[in-house]
């Protein structure tokens, strides 16, 4: 058996050509175009190339980026003050804050002081618990989790009464993809670090979602024949007969799996372009919302 390949990057193009096309109606109707501010703290490398990756996805498909960047050093004041600011600027109608933040900076703090209609990224304290509640439904989901649930209905994952498990417990993609595939009737299992025996609990998946940050963890006799698996992790791992020394892998043995899912995320190419893609849209989504409020 050989598993579908969730090709990632096709669906996230999809979806970017979605929203640029319905930005420029926008702006054939005179309305402005969406607007993302971006607020970077600090000199973390990762976080530099994804604010990049994004300000080069709002270009392509006619969103209006601005880059708002802050030492280190920056107090908690000066970076709440900003996202005030941006509160108040009509240019913009998403604010993306840059996780994480330098050591010292409280980030629940500076997360509660955004605009609940501007979290674009969908991690302000509101959004997500009422993500949390039955029966309440968030203004923003968090991009990767929200590109998750794409990926799975672009597989045909059957999720009403499917078993599904989680590896990891993040704020960013373990506790809000939980949170999500419980609404869509999926009976829910978190594993972590503690979890005694995380193979005894991946094989009873339909779906598994591995976003543990260690490379190849899951093998082959982890996964129940006929899985969906998603793979959200990207680590590095030492390769010299590579240009760069390395290459990057998931938390998935992707060629061991593949041959025992039904359908299965690579590595790159997979998950990765999904957030951003799933960013545009939530900023579309921010400036349809400043539509109706104004």
């Amino acid at each position: 058996m050989s598993s579908m390949i969730i090709d990632g990057k096709k669906f996230a193009e999809e979806i970017r050509s979605e929203v640029k096309i319905a930005v420029e109606k926008r702006i054939n109707k005179g309305l402005q175009a969406p607007g993302l501010a971006t607020v970077l703290i600090g000199d973390n490398a990762a976080s530099k190339v994804y604010v990049r990756a994004k300000h080069r996805a709002c270009e392509e498909v006619g969103i209006k980026s601005l880059a708002y960047k802050l030492p280190a050093s920056a107090s908690q004041t000066e970076i709440e003050t900003l996202v005030a600011k941006l509160n108040n600027n009509p240019e913009v109608n998403g604010i993306l804050i840059q996780l994480p933040l330098p050591a010292g900076l409280n980030e629940e703090k500076v997360l509660g002081t955004l605009s609940v209609e501007k979290d674009v990224d969908g991690f302000h304290p509101i959004n997500i618990g009422r993500l949390a509640q039955k029966g309440r439904e968030s203004i923003f989901i968090p991009c990767t989790p929200a590109g998750i649930m794409v990926l799975l209905e672009k597989a045909g994952a059957k999720l009403d009464g499917a078993k599904a498990v989680i590896l990891g417990r993040s704020n960013i993609v373990g506790m809000p993809i939980a949170l999500l595939l419980l609404k869509a009737n999926a009976t829910v299992t978190i594993c972590h670090s503690h979890t005694p025996d995380l193979a005894s609990e991946t094989r009873q998946a339909d779906v598994l979602i591995a976003a543990i940050g260690q490379p190849e963890l899951v093998r082959a006799d982890w996964v129940k024949p006929g899985a969906v698996v998603i793979d959200v992790g990207i680590n590095h791992v030492d390769d010299p007969s590579t240009k760069r020394g390395y290459r990057l892998v998931g938390d998935v043995a992707f060629e061991e799996v593949s041959q025992v899912a039904k359908a299965i995320t690579p590595v790159p190419g997979g998950v990765g372009p999904m957030t951003i893609a799933m960013l545009m849209r939530s900023t579309l989504h921010a400036a349809r919302l400043a539509d109706k409020l104004h």
